[in-house]
């Protein structure tokens, strides 16, 4: 397992710990580490925490040319609202836990030219459908239906 994909898990893992969704994020720079963050709407009240935002939030103000270098790690496919911000900071590449449960924006992206690996890794695809089948309307809420 990749050390960063392991990362990106470990905050889905703090997310459900916390009675969140298991979503989980970082965003390297360099081989480094600059934000991590895990889907937080439900311990925050918040409509646009996912774990890819807060990733972006815990990495603070960086310069484009910083964020034009970085690769985000995502337990899962980025939706809507985290592919635009990864779009608007011209993140070139992404690397997806995995897209069973939730199909994202992954068309729109690689078609703005953003290179995608998607790993259907196992403990991801296990967490969220643990985690939809005991939470639906949580699960529901999360994505907008």
């Amino acid at each position: 397992m990749d050390k960063f994909m392991q990362a990106a898990i470990d905050e889905a893992q703090k997310g459900l710990d916390e009675g969140g969704i298991p979503i989980g994020s970082v965003i390297v720079y360099q081989n480094k580490i600059i934000g991590r963050g895990h889907n937080r709407r439900v311990q925050s009240g918040s409509p646009i925490l996912h774990g890819e935002m807060d990733a972006f939030e815990n990495a603070g103000r960086q310069s484009a040319q910083v964020y034009r270098q970085c690769t985000l790690y995502t337990t899962l496919s980025p939706c809507s609202m985290c592919s635009g911000a990864i779009l608007l900071y011209e993140i070139p590449k992404i690397v997806i836990g995995e897209n069973q449960t939730f199909m994202g924006e992954e068309k729109v992206l690689r078609s703005k030219g953003v290179e995608l690996s998607v790993l259907q890794d196992k403990s991801c695809i296990q967490m969220m459908q643990n985690f939809i089948a005991k939470s639906p309307e949580l699960w529901n809420e999360d994505i907008g239906v």
